[in-house]
């Protein structure tokens, strides 16, 4: 039986479109999952700079900056307002801010940066996703010069927006380099300078979309991807606990 071109081009187009549907359902899914792990850490985030540094945000960086990542995440507004005032509560758990390096599958380096109600929990979950994974937890300290501390703010990049001026303006404030992206200028510093940074920043009138403290490893590795596929596992495994806020690695 002979079949006609326009058949084989019909069939051909709803088996692509097929596709794309799947591929589109499968990535709307998986930015819905990262959402539902990724707003109560930021909402953690909100509450505990709240607590420590009063609810105003105009008075307290800290929280400023809690505000402005969760905004820079599609966090709703609700949520925000919700975790501001949940500093007020009496009976609201204490957090502390503890930070754990090990090393996974393949000798990847990673640090782990928690805040938790409960240390003895935390530290025995993450030593069991280390071990799980033929890892190890090691002493806090290990990886002192592994990785490099850094200030990181995100900011979009305009048609006026000149990198090589902005950089010489931000020195005094702390900058040690910037990097150009499509759309986004990414300005780096010491951690220490987070704050003149920032105001700097602020000073300028320029809106920062997202700004952080990161751990920049000294010595990137690079790993084939079958090992990539193993240290994923165990680094979905360290983000999904609700205690963890950030985790870094050396990977290249």
């Amino acid at each position: 039986m002979k079949i006609s071109t326009d058949y084989i081009t019909f069939v051909t187009h709803h088996i692509t479109m097929g596709r794309a549907f799947e591929y589109r359902r499968a990535a709307k899914e998986k930015r819905w999952d990262k959402m539902s792990k990724m707003f109560p850490k930021l909402g953690k985030a909100i509450t505990m700079a709240a607590k420590e540094g009063g609810m105003d945000p105009t008075t307290n960086a800290k929280l400023r900056t809690a505000i402005q990542n969760a905004k820079s995440e599609n966090m709703p507004k609700d949520n925000i307002e919700s975790a501001i005032k949940r500093a007020a509560q009496k009976d609201i758990a204490s957090f502390t801010e503890v930070n754990y390096e090990g090393k996974g599958p393949h000798g990847v380096l990673v640090y782990v940066e928690c805040a938790t109600d409960n240390p003895t929990r935390t530290v025995a979950n993450v030593k069991s996703y280390f071990n799980k994974s033929g890892g190890m937890v090691v002493p806090n300290g290990s990886m002192e010069f592994m990785f490099a501390r850094k200030s990181v703010f995100e900011i979009e990049k305009t048609e006026s927006m000149d990198p090589e001026m902005l950089e010489l303006d931000l020195i005094d404030a702390g900058c040690e380099s910037i990097d150009v992206e499509e759309d986004m200028i990414v300005v780096y510093g010491d951690y220490t300078s987070f704050g003149t940074i920032a105001k700097a920043l602020e000073d300028m009138q320029i809106e920062v979309q997202k700004s952080s403290l990161k751990r920049i490893p000294t010595s990137p590795v690079e790993f084939s991807e079958e090992q990539l596929t193993d240290i994923e596992k165990m680094l979905d495994k360290i983000e999904d606990d609700d205690d963890i806020q950030q985790v870094f690695t050396n990977i290249a």
